[in-house]
Formats: C-alpha cells, structure tokens, sequence
C-alpha cells in the first residue's frame, strides 16, 4: 500500500473514532466496551497474522517496541473512554488536534529534532488560545466536563510519547507484527480492569452501541493501527501528528450530523485557531523561507 493511501485511511478511521466510541459507551459501561473491542480486535489480527503467515518477533528490540505502541493502546485509549463520558465527540478530535506539538517536544528530546524556535512557540500559544475559547464558556457540558476534557488531554500526551517511542525504537517490524504484540499486552490489562472496576455485564447491548463496537474492533483496531504503524514506519512523527489538523472538522460536522451535538460559534472559533497554531507550528519555517527567498 502507498503512504498516501494509509494516510487517507487513517483520517478517514480518526475521524469517525471519536463518535463510534460515543456511542459504544451506550447501554453499557465504558470497560466493557473498550474490552470488547480490543479483545476482538486482538482475535482478528491473531487470525490475519496465521493466514498471512507472518511470524512474530520475541526479540528484546520487538518487546520494547511492543511496550512502547501498547502503553498507547492502553493508558491512552482508557483515558479517551472514560473522557468520552464527559464531553460531545466532536471536541475529543479537537483535542487531539493539540498531539503534534506534544509529539514535537518529544521528538525534540527523544529524536533530536528541533523544537524551541519562534514559528513553534508561536503555533503553541495560538493553539492554547484556541482551546481556551472553546471551554471558558462550556457552562452547556454539565457538571462534570472538566474531568473529560483532563481525561482526553492525558490521553493526548500518552499517545504522542508512545508514537514517538515507537518511532525512536525503528525495529523494522512489520506493522501487523507490532499491533499484535501492543494488543497482547494492551487486551489482558482491560480485561482485568473491567472485572475489577466494571459495571455488571447488561442482558442485551442496544444495537447502535454493538455495532460500534465492531466497528471499532474492525476498523479502529485492526485496520487503523495498522495502518498507522506502517505510516509512522516511513514518516516523520510530526507528519503523523499532521493527521489531526484534518480530522477535528469532520469529526466535529458528524458529531452534529449524526449526534445531534451542539456546536457554538465559540467551538468553530476555537477549532480554527488550533488548526491555525498547529499549521504554524508545522510549517511556520517555510513561510518565512519563502519570504526571505521572495526577496
């Protein structure tokens, strides 16, 4: 598969996630539904890697890569279910719209790639700004959506230091090899959280809530993780965090569409300001290049 092609089916993925784990929380408690997710998920790719024979690695450089892609199998995913309680879907991909710059100061650390210049510091401030217009007057969001928005923003921060973790790791495995190896270890942990701190299993799922479920197994899981490591293989970690500049806008449109959330003027604002910083954060460096070169 071509990276373009992966990077169009990871947008496509990202950008109904938020929604489709909305509404696998229904009916039932969030464990039971990220568990049910991952552990069929987890069944297929099984499935995928004995019909494509495709042998697993158990060397020490494989189990660090396998720790470092289900650190945000687990923590980041739980984090973003137990978020999604507090807050409409469309704003979860708005913050996940802020991970480049996080994946930018780990990289820096980690990657030894530039971090602490003008254009970025500038991007950063403008992206803040834009989430605090959004969430000074969410007074709409109940009583609890400061523990939703704390939720998804730890969610951010353990995905952006796993994918970089990953990338720094470059254990040139193949990308269903390390999904598998992350859902081996990410599948045990929800499952022994759910039979500690879960809800009782309900009779019957409603059926919007099942199929998202599957949806998620299927799509979010298999297919989108595996595209993602394979992206994330051949690509620089702040490409990959250029995902998020397009998501927020559609998940934020399907949201209303299909959810029948409201969406202020102040959101609209806010998420255009985010996109804003984050587009300068990226590419800042290139305007002012082509300025001097203009001249």
């Amino acid at each position: 598969m071509s990276v373009p092609a992966a990077y169009l089916g990871i947008i496509l993925i990202w950008a109904t996630t938020p929604l489709a784990i909305k509404w696998s929380n229904e009916g039932t408690g969030f464990l039971l539904a990220i568990s049910a997710r991952m552990s069929v998920g987890f069944f297929i790719c099984l499935l995928l890697l004995w019909l494509l024979r495709i042998p697993m690695r158990w060397d020490r450089d494989a189990l660090v890569t396998y720790l470092a892609a289900g650190l945000g199998m687990f923590a980041a995913l739980l984090s973003v279910y137990w978020g999604a309680q507090y807050i409409p879907s469309g704003l979860i991909s708005v913050l996940y719209g802020l991970s480049p710059i996080l994946m930018g100061l780990f990289a820096a650390l980690w990657l030894q790639e530039r971090f602490f210049t003008p254009w970025k510091l500038a991007g950063v401030l403008i992206a803040l700004g834009g989430l605090v217009v959004i969430f000074v007057p969410r007074s709409d969001l109940g009583t609890f959506w400061m523990l939703g928005l704390g939720g998804v923003l730890l969610s951010v921060l353990v995905h952006s230091i796993s994918a970089v973790w990953v990338k720094r790791q470059a254990a040139h495995l193949h990308p269903m090899v390390i999904n598998c190896g992350a859902l081996s270890l990410a599948v045990p942990l929800y499952l022994l959280c759910w039979l500690l701190f879960g809800d009782e299993t309900p009779a019957q799922l409603p059926e919007r809530s099942m199929g998202a479920i599957l949806y998620l197994a299927i799509f979010g899981t298999v297919v989108g993780f595996n595209l993602y490591f394979y992206v994330l293989k051949r690509v620089s970690a702040m490409a990959v965090g250029v995902i998020t500049l397009i998501t927020p806008v559609l998940a934020l449109l399907l949201g209303q569409g299909l959810n029948g959330e409201l969406i202020g003027d102040h959101v609209w604002y806010g998420t255009v300001a985010i996109l804003l910083g984050l587009a300068l954060f990226m590419w800042g460096h290139l305007w002012r290049t082509a300025r001097v070169s203009a001249r």
